[in-house]
């Protein structure tokens, strides 16, 4: 049996709660930041049933070419302050892929700051170090989003 790691990031949006929420749950602007750096996700291979056993899709596109289909479910939806879903390669059943939790809370200023928690890290498929990578980079893309997403709706 192999050990499972996790870890969790915390950060702070200079965005409303509901504007993250809405880059979490928009394909149009989820395909803007689903990836590390480099990386693209055409936003018409996003696909989002956000309900409790709705399933989630998208592909991401290294510069090499390479394609990384992604995917899973949502098994907690608290609009607007919690997500939890599976995270794997579309179709991996979900007791055995990584699990995600977002929690997102409202702070003064018109602020948000979220607490990403990822769970079930199996060593022997990935690395916790890439998979961490991965996540501060493409939330680092998800700051330059809201940021675009703000300045369309002023």
């Amino acid at each position: 049996m192999t050990a499972t790691k996790q870890f969790t990031i915390t950060r702070t949006f200079d965005a409303p709660r509901a504007a993250v929420w809405r880059a979490w749950t928009d394909p149009t602007i989820a395909a803007q930041w689903w990836h590390p750096h480099e990386v693209a996700v055409p936003p018409e291979s996003v696909r989002i049933d956000l309900r409790v056993g709705g399933r989630y899709e998208y592909l991401m596109i290294a510069p090499d070419g390479s394609e990384y289909p992604t995917g899973g479910e949502y098994l907690e939806v608290r609009e607007p302050e919690r997500l939890r879903f599976s995270w794997a390669d579309p179709g991996d059943a979900v007791a055995d892929a990584m699990q995600i939790t977002v929690d997102l809370t409202e702070l003064e200023g018109g602020r948000c700051e979220m607490s990403f928690h990822l769970s079930g890290v199996d060593e022997d498929r990935v690395s916790e170090q890439s998979v961490f990578h991965g996540w501060t980079e493409a939330l680092e893309e998800l700051d330059d989003a809201l940021a675009t997403t703000s300045e369309r709706s002023s």
